[in-house]
């Protein structure tokens, strides 16, 4: 299977926790006034990537954790959730997903419902250019949340995230 990808980063710090592997895929109608991606809007825009190669390239880096990004991965995400399941499959490395869609509606769609299983932070909600924080941890508005994704399909409730560095000290 293909993906649209407009850019693979890697050794990002900014998309996560540590060193990442940012996938910054094409396709996301939610068109933020204040995006800072939005050459990424449009699904055709990059280039076509097999899962296979993706995979690849994110194994190849042994440190380095992982962040579906964009546009929206949502628009994609058969293709993602191939490619979540291959990096599962094939290491512990955490995953990170950025989505404009709230995390109430994808738990209720089987289609996104089944990425989420593979999924450790859901960052959900549109970005807000009047909710703009740059303080936010890992998110550009304060309407944005970081969501345990495991916790909260255990507990059927969305269950936010902490910080490891939030229990140091």
């Amino acid at each position: 299977m293909d993906l649209r990808i407009i850019e693979i980063i890697e050794d990002t710090t900014v998309d996560g926790p540590g060193f990442r592997t940012s996938i910054y895929c094409s396709g996301c109608a939610h068109a933020c006034p204040g995006c800072h991606n939005p050459q990424s809007w449009d699904i055709n825009a990059g280039t076509k990537r097999s899962v296979e190669e993706i995979l690849r390239t994110i194994l190849d880096d042994p440190f380095a954790d992982v962040t579906f990004t964009g546009g929206d991965p949502i628009y994609q995400v058969e293709g993602f959730t191939e490619l979540a399941k291959a990096i599962k499959t094939n290491s512990d490395k955490t995953i990170w997903c950025y989505t404009g869609f709230l995390y109430e509606s994808l738990v209720r769609q089987p289609q996104t419902r089944l990425l989420l299983q593979y999924i450790d932070v859901l960052v959900d909600g549109p970005y807000k250019q009047d909710l703009r924080d740059e303080d936010l941890l890992y998110r550009g508005s304060s309407n944005q949340r970081l969501i345990d994704v495991k916790a909260s399909l255990e507990q059927h409730k969305v269950i936010l995230w902490k910080s490891p560095m939030a229990l140091v000290g």
